[in-house]
């Protein structure tokens, strides 16, 4: 198993459990944390044994966001560069931030985050990429980006407004103010409260056992049909899982989870296939 300097993993039958591991510096996420956020996910996507992740952190809070004492230096000494030379490298390294959050996305095992005490800023980028969120009673959010002069660009204004309604997320976004769980949860953003860091990891830990018994193939296609309904028409949605269920309702998960749905009989779906492409 890959070791992480800035993560924690643990894999435990089909459940894997990913922590972020900065509890030093409140889990700010520096060049390394980004880099192992995106390579885990990659990983974990490819292992074939893996069908639910649990996302946590380690320490007081989830997450203080990004770490701006290393942002600051990202370009290095500019001096004398061509200034659009400068911003096109500006460019690529946003779009290589934001492709280790996507890796969250792309995974086809679903992602659970569980969530404790401050979420800010990019932590919001990234729990906006898990499929479901669970939160502790005293966990609070803020879109800090605001109030140091940023635009939020690793994916909280393009994946929230599928998360929470659209004048809700201006206000925080436009505001940076800092608003509850219980604000959060009566928007829909997060799917449970619990009591505190423990119990929302095991309400997670459940919720992933509850998927990781589910046909694999069944709950990596409805992901993948999910994302693409967001990102597309009604039409193309219904062309699309067309598509996708001509091609794998043909397997052999269907006809067993039928019979232990008639026989009320526990059912055990095989993994999928490993690709025959390197990692």
């Amino acid at each position: 198993m890959p070791e992480y300097e800035t993560l924690t993993l643990s894999i435990e039958g089909h459940i894997a459990h990913v922590s972020l591991n900065r509890p030093d510096k409140l889990n700010a996420m520096n060049h390394a944390m980004f880099h192992e956020i995106g390579a885990v996910f990659r990983h974990l996507d490819s292992d074939t044994d893996v069908r639910a992740i649990v996302l946590s952190a380690n320490g007081k809070h989830f997450t203080a966001g990004l770490d701006l004492k290393e942002s600051g230096s990202v370009l290095g000494d500019t001096g004398g560069t061509d200034p659009a030379r400068v911003r096109e490298k500006l460019r690529r390294h946003i779009l290589w931030l934001q492709d280790c959050f996507t890796a969250l996305e792309e995974c086809r095992a679903p992602v659970i985050a569980a969530i404790h005490g401050a979420c800010l800023g990019a932590g919001i980028d990234l729990t906006s990429a898990c499929d479901i969120r669970v939160a502790t009673a005293d966990t609070w959010f803020a879109i800090q980006e605001i109030n140091v002069a940023i635009v939020a660009d690793v994916g909280t204004l393009q994946r929230a407004p599928y998360l929470l309604p659209n004048g809700i997320l201006r206000e925080l976004a436009l505001t940076g103010r800092k608003f509850t769980v219980q604000e959060a949860d009566k928007y829909g953003f997060v799917n449970q409260i619990a009591p505190d860091r423990d119990a929302a990891i095991a309400a997670a830990m459940a919720l992933a056992a509850q998927i990781a018994s589910k046909s694999p193939l069944a709950v990596a296609g409805t992901k993948a049909v999910l994302n693409h309904a967001r990102d597309h028409t009604v039409a193309d949605g219904l062309d699309y899982v067309a598509t996708w269920n001509s091609g794998m309702l043909l397997g052999e998960d269907l006809m067993k989870a039928a019979s232990a749905a008639l026989t009320r009989a526990e059912v055990s779906f095989a993994g999928l296939l490993e690709s025959d492409d390197p990692a």
